[in-house]
């Protein structure tokens, strides 16, 4: 499967694209017939970018954090059964974009999404600078990575004892 290069329109910003207000966002609806053998019956939240990226804020140093503690964040703030996989998955992406701007812009507090890895440890390719920035993100803060596995990822070892609560 080849790599797919986002590519932003022009005069657009990660961050512009982080801010952008849409009218599904911050809905919350039926689980569609297609996800419900998955999530079963009840409500989905299409979550706002910014509310993706207000949870990955919260993860302090020496913490992780897995897209689905996201989800179940989001869910839970919104009084919704579920979060929407696929939307939030795309904003952990522009979050983790946008952060990479404003760190190129010089500021010094930006969202840490390093510490965003993957359901099974794994880190994620499609961040800034791959998985190879990551883990070296993540090594800065003392973590230990394991190797990638033929077509696998890097993981984060032990990763389980670093998840936040």
């Amino acid at each position: 499967m080849a790599k797919v290069k986002w590519k932003l329109a022009a005069g657009k910003t990660w961050k512009k694209k982080l801010e952008q207000d849409h009218p599904s966002h911050g809905k919350i609806l039926p689980i569609p017939t297609r996800m419900q053998k998955r999530f079963g019956k009840g409500t989905m939240l299409i979550p706002k970018p910014l509310d993706v990226d207000a949870v990955m804020r919260k993860v302090r140093k020496g913490r992780l954090i897995t897209q689905s503690q996201i989800r179940d964040a989001l869910a839970k703030q919104s009084k919704a059964d579920h979060a929407c996989p696929l939307t939030t998955g795309i904003f952990v992406r522009i979050a983790a974009e946008a952060a990479e701007e404003d760190h190129q812009a010089g500021k010094k507090r930006i969202t840490p999404y390093w510490r965003t890895i993957k359901d099974n440890g794994g880190l994620n390719e499609k961040f800034p600078g791959g998985a190879k920035t990551q883990a070296a993100k993540l090594r800065k803060e003392g973590f230990t990575i394991q190797p990638s596995k033929g077509k696998q990822p890097p993981k984060v070892k032990d990763f389980e004892k670093h998840l936040i609560k």
